[in-house]
C-alpha cells in the first residue's frame, strides 16, 4: 500500500513505530526537532537518546516489564534489538551503553529506504488529509504542544522527570565500597556504597536541606512517579529511602554483614568507565550534587561527567482522548504513542509505538481491530491508557496490578505463560492484515 505516515518525534516510540510501519509497506516521514531546537537534557545527536536511566529494567519473566519485553520480541522490536546489541552488565536488568544503543537505532532508521528523517520543529498538523502519529514524548516543544492543544482540547496534564548523575569509575575509592547484586545472578554488577545508621542520617539530612532548582509556575504539578527526585523522596521520610533506592536488602558486605543502607552505582557504558547513581534522579543544583554526593564513602574524589537535571514532561488525558487503536476519537487521522500517552518507562513507551502501528494499519486496511488481551502486559497498558471509564488517570508503568489474571495463580511464571498464549491468539487475529 503506497501510503505515507507522518511521525512526530524520533525517540523510542517514534523510531519503533516507523520501523514497524515500513514492514507493513508504508512510507514514513519521521520528524525530529533536536538537531535544530536542542534542549538542555539531550546531549547526543543520535535518535532515541536515553536521557534518564541507561537500563530497560528487569529481564525476569517473573515481573511485568520482563514479560513485556518477551511480548515485544514477538513483534521483532527494533528497540529491543538495539538494547541486546548494546547490552552491558547490570545484574538482572537490561542495561545498555547509551551511545551504542542510540547509534544502532539511528543507523537502522537512516538506512531504511522507506523512512525519510526530517529535521523540523513541527508547528502544524494537517489532520484532515494526512495521517499523523505523535510520539513527541516528555520533551514536547512549545510549538508542538500548542498544536496538540488544538487537536485534543485542554485535557492535558504535566508531570516532571529527572535524571541521575554519572561519575567516572576511576574516581571511586574502592577500598570503601564493594561489588554485589540484589538477585545474586551476576558477578557483582553493582558498586555498593555502605552506610551505617549515623552516616545514613547525616546523608538524609543533607538531601532534605539541599539547595534545589525551583520549578517554574507551570511546572508546579506532580512529580513523575517512576522517576521521582531523590531529595523529594527524602522529604517524605527516611523509610522511603531505606525501603527504596537505599534499601540494603540482599546487599551484604563481603564480611557477611548487612549495612543500614546502601547506595548503588550501575555501569553506564560498555567500556566500563562510567557509573550512574541508581534511583538518584535529582533537581539539586549542580554544586550541591557535587558537595552532597562527595560525603558518601568512597566518593570523596568522584568526578561527575553528567549532573542530574530536571526537565519538563507532558502527557495527555488519554482515556478521554484515545480509543484502543491509540487514535484520537475526534480526529481520526491522528494517533498518539509513547510516554505522552501516560505510560512510564522506556519499554512501555516503545510498546505503545508497536500498538499504534497496529492501529494505523488496521484503519488503512479498513479492518476492525480487536482489543489486545489484558492478560498480556502490552494489552493491559494499552487498555489502561484508553479506558474511558477510568476516573483518575495517572501515568502507569508495567506492573502486575493492571494485568488480568487469566488463571488463578500466584506463580508469576504461569502469568507469563498465559500472557504468551493469549498474545499468540491475538497475533493470529491481527496477522490477517499486519505483518509480524
Amino acid at each position: 500500500m503506497n501510503k505515507t505516515i507522518n511521525i512526530i518525534g524520533a525517540g523510542l516510540a517514534g523510531s519503533e513505530a516507523a520501523y514497524q510501519l515500513t514492514k507493513q509497506g508504508f512510507k514514513v516521514k519521521l520528524y525530529e526537532s533536536k538537531h535544530i531546537n536542542p534542549n538542555p537534557v539531550q546531549k547526543s545527536s543520535n535518535l532515541a537518546e536515553l536521557v534518564c536511566s541507561n537500563t530497560l529494567r528487569s529481564k525476569s519473566l517473573k515481573n511485568a516489564v520482563g514479560i513485556l519485553k518477551a511480548e515485544m520480541e514477538q513483534f521483532d522490536s527494533l528497540i529491543l534489538k538495539a538494547a541486546y546489541n548494546s547490552q552491558i552488565p547490570g545484574d538482572d536488568a537490561l542495561a545498555v551503553d547509551r551511545e551504542q544503543f542510540s547509534a544502532y537505532i539511528t543507523n537502522e532508521i537512516n538506512n531504511n529506504p522507506n523512512i525519510e528523517l526530517i529535521d523540523e520543529d513541527v508547528t502544524t498538523i494537517d489532520d484532515e488529509n494526512e495521517i499523523t502519529l505523535i510520539t513527541s514524548g516528555p520533551l514536547t516543544t512549545d510549538n508542538l504542544k500548542n498544536e496538540i492543544k488544538r487537536l485534543i482540547g485542554n485535557q492535558k496534564l504535566y508531570f516532571m522527570d529527572a535524571s541521575a548523575p554519572i561519575i567516572e569509575k576511576e574516581s571511586i575509592d574502592f577500598d570503601q565500597v564493594y561489588l554485589s547484586s540484589r538477585h545474586k545472578t551476576g558477578d557483582g554488577d553493582y558498586i555498593c556504597i555502605p552506610l551505617n545508621e549515623t552516616q545514613f542520617n547525616e546523608f538524609h539530612s543533607q538531601l532534605v536541606n539541599a539547595d534545589t532548582i525551583k520549578p517554574k509556575e507551570f511546572e508546579k504539578e506532580i512529580f513523575f512517579r517512576g522517576c521521582q527526585p531523590i531529595e523529594q523522596m527524602a522529604k517524605q521520610g527516611k523509610k522511603v529511602l531505606t525501603n527504596g533506592p537505599l534499601s540494603p536488602n540482599n546487599l551484604e558486605m563481603p564480611n557477611g554483614e548487612t549495612p543500614f543502607a546502601v547506595v548503588q552505582l550501575r555501569q553506564d557504558n560498555a567500556i566500563d568507565t562510567l557509573y550512574n547513581f541508581v534511583g538518584f534522579q535529582t533537581n539539586m543544583k549542580w554544586p550541591e550534587q557535587e558537595r552532597i554526593l562527595a560525603t558518601l564513602p568512597g566518593m570523596q574524589n568522584m568526578k561527575i561527567v553528567r549532573h542530574g537535571v530536571m526537565h519538563k514532561n507532558y502527557y495527555i488525558n488519554s482515556p478521554k482522548i484515545l480509543n484502543h487503536k491509540l487514535q484520537v476519537m475526534r480526529k481520526k487521522n491522528v494517533f498518539f504513542a509513547g510516554q505522552i500517552t501516560g505510560v512510564e518507562g522506556y519499554v512501555e513507551s516503545t510498546s505503545l509505538g508497536i500498538m499504534a502501528s497496529i492501529g494505523i494499519t488496521s484503519m488503512l486496511n479498513n479492518v476492525k481491530l480487536p482489543k489486545p488481551p489484558s492478560t498480556t502486559v502490552i494489552g493491559a497498558l494499552t487498555n489502561y491508557v484508553t479506558n474511558e471509564k477510568l476516573k483518575n488517570f495517572n501515568p502507569m508503568k508495567a506492573n502486575m496490578g493492571i494485568v488480568e489474571k487469566g488463571i488463578k495463580t500466584e506463580d508469576e511464571l504461569q502469568i507469563y505463560h498465559q500472557a504468551m498464549l493469549d498474545l499468540k491468539k491475538y497475533l493470529t487475529e491481527i496477522t490477517k492484515f499486519y505483518k509480524i
